[in-house]
């Protein structure tokens, strides 16, 4: 037991560099509250592959990478806890799902078995991106309210913004992961250590 719980902290921080990695890949666009996270990607198959309280450790983990590596944006502590470590790690909420998506690998042979491993990596993924990004909405809310347009809402301003982010995330992470299971589905399974 203390081996597969070794094994899986490896492999944890493994995707955590990945991902911090990944987030040298500039897809930003001029407004930085509008991003694709490559890192999700790696983040949502370990915690489909781990589960979510994996996922969420290293989603924290990438969180805490990004302010050591310099790429935060920092305006104040509270701020910068919310929006890497906090949200990060709720970026592998979507290990919520890994239960269910390994039972239905096990049943693959059935007929229906193939729709349902399709919603529930599509809802994994969604729940994942919006997992972390309503930690950035809030963090818009709190934070970077006073950067909304003149007469325009904080809450409107980092719904739109963090919404946008959260959507685009969404439909990648669900589409990518909907791809891997489908096309290299024993990525999920864990043999016996």
């Amino acid at each position: 037991m203390r081996n597969a719980k070794l094994i899986i902290m490896i492999e944890g921080a493994i995707i955590a560099g990945v991902c911090v990695a990944l987030s040298y890949i500039p897809l930003n666009t001029a407004n930085a509250a509008f991003d694709i996270s490559l890192g999700l990607i790696p983040l949502g198959v370990f915690a489909l592959r781990r589960g979510a309280p994996a996922g969420l450790a290293a989603g924290l983990v990438w969180g805490v990478l990004l302010i050591v590596f310099g790429k935060a944006y920092i305006l104040t502590i509270p701020q910068v806890l919310l929006e890497y470590p906090v949200a990060f790690a709720f970026g592998g909420l979507g290990g919520l799902f890994s239960g269910r998506l390994k039972r239905l690998l096990e049943a693959r042979g059935h007929m229906a078995v193939s729709a349902h491993i399709f919603v529930t990596v599509v809802f994994a993924g969604i729940v994942s991106a919006v997992g972390r990004w309503f930690f950035h909405f809030w963090a818009g809310v709190i934070f970077w309210g006073s950067y909304a347009p003149p007469g325009t809402s904080p809450y409107l301003y980092s719904f739109v913004m963090n919404g946008a982010s959260a959507l685009a995330n969404a439909a990648v992470l669900a589409v990518l992961l909907s791809v891997i299971v489908r096309t290299a589905p024993r990525v999920f399974k864990i043999s016996d250590i």
